[in-house]
């Protein structure tokens, strides 16, 4: 695994990071090393936040490319306890960060990842960063959000419309970093040829709807032109926070 960064891609993987409209820093971070992606947003005041998704970022993927050194293993629990433990080991990175610098105390980041291979995808996550699977002119997220909102969407307290407008909806329930210890969740999908499997941070599900990312990925049939183009939509609705996507395309 050796391609990662904001825009390197081929025409079977892509993305793309931007400040957005508003923010005067990106606390975004990601990587495109495939068969691994990965996205961060972090969280925390002055600039820990992009400090926390950085860091993290960072220690997931040398954790995943040290377990894969010799390989990518065959058997499914083995793929997801190698997601599991470098999201664990993350965690830990940060938290001990926020420990030792006063200024980084209370950061955290969510994290969301994919092993992609032909025909499966293994992915973990950590806060409301999701991974979507399009296929066959339809769109999927494959990762529930651990924030508050989505809790009032399952108690059906609130429908998935008001959740977008909550004024509480970016209050996530769990973030790498903040504590010693993380839950995170682990999801599978089996995506077919030509499918796309889709990691983006909350800057751009905030602004585009589900079926607005479908209607693009039906336009645009090259990775990067995908990516870009979601971008720049975000961009013109006026990207209140930073935009992240990362794409695998089998």
């Amino acid at each position: 695994m050796t391609a990662r960064g904001g825009r390197k891609a081929s025409s079977t993987f892509g993305s793309r990071t931007d400040i957005g409209c508003v923010r005067d820093h990106n606390e975004d971070s990601l990587v495109v090393a495939p068969p691994l992606f990965a996205v961060c947003d972090g969280m925390g005041g002055a600039r820990a936040g992009s400090v926390a998704s950085s860091v993290a970022v960072e220690a997931f993927t040398a954790s995943v490319e040290a377990a894969v050194a010799g390989g990518i293993p065959e058997a499914p629990d083995r793929r997801e306890q190698v997601l599991i433990s470098a999201c664990h080991e993350a965690n830990g990175r940060v938290y001990q960060l926020s420990l030792e610098k006063p200024e980084y105390e209370g950061m955290g980041t969510t994290l969301v990842a994919a092993l992609v291979l032909p025909g499966t995808a293994c992915l973990v996550h950590v806060g409301d960063s999701r991974a979507y699977e399009l296929a066959n002119n339809s769109i999927q997220q494959a990762t529930v959000d651990h924030s508050l909102v989505q809790l009032l969407v399952d108690r059906g307290e609130i429908t998935p419309a008001e959740a977008r407008v909550h004024p509480r909806k970016n209050l996530i329930t769990r973030a790498l970093g903040v504590d010693s210890q993380v839950e995170c969740d682990i999801n599978w999908v089996e995506p077919g040829a030509g499918s796309r499997v889709l990691l983006c941070s909350d800057g751009l599900t905030n602004v585009l709807e589900d079926e607005t990312i479908l209607s693009i990925s039906g336009q645009q049939g090259e990775a990067e032109g995908f990516c870009r183009a979601l971008l720049e939509l975000t961009l013109e609705r006026g990207a209140p926070d930073n935009v992240t996507v990362a794409l695998a395309q089998l």
